[in-house]
């Protein structure tokens, strides 16, 4: 898991310089209805955050918890496009920090832990932090080149 701290420690180091230097009007364009902008693509960086850290405790306690999220609904309830863009940077960028150092110190034992996806099937605490820093990835690739 050290592998996933670090790429994470390199993404909230190098990405929110980047993140900064989009002009708000790009920041907020939807390329067509139904579409996210960035800064909803953002956001939803944010839920995902939001609920794998669910994920990242509750599977070191709980027998087969089931955290998932209807990601549209989530986004359009949070209004990201009307958000100042430097507070979702910033709060992106502290809340994987978080993340960072919870992942250091999940127990080796309970990395085999498992979850429940939404289909019911089950995948272990390891895959869920290694699924979420390449989902993250991906996003960040549709914001920024690096």
């Amino acid at each position: 898991m050290l592998e996933a701290a670090n790429r994470l420690t390199f993404l909230t180091t190098f990405i929110p310089p980047k993140l900064r230097n989009i002009k708000e009007q790009e920041f907020n364009y939807k390329a067509a209805p139904g579409k996210w902008s960035k800064k909803q693509i953002l956001g939803h960086l944010i839920d995902s955050a939001t609920n794998n850290h669910q994920r990242f405790i509750r599977i070191q306690f709980e027998d087969k918890p089931i955290v998932y999220y209807e990601q549209d609904e989530w986004n359009n309830a949070a209004h990201y496009n009307e958000f100042d863009s430097r507070q979702l940077i910033d709060f992106w960028k502290d809340y994987n920090r978080l993340l960072i150092e919870l992942i250091k110190k999940i127990p080796e034992d309970k990395l085999s832990n498992l979850g429940l996806l939404k289909d019911k099937s089950s995948a272990p605490l390891f895959w869920y932090i290694t699924d979420y820093v390449d989902h993250l990835e991906h996003h960040l690739q549709q914001l920024v080149k690096y």
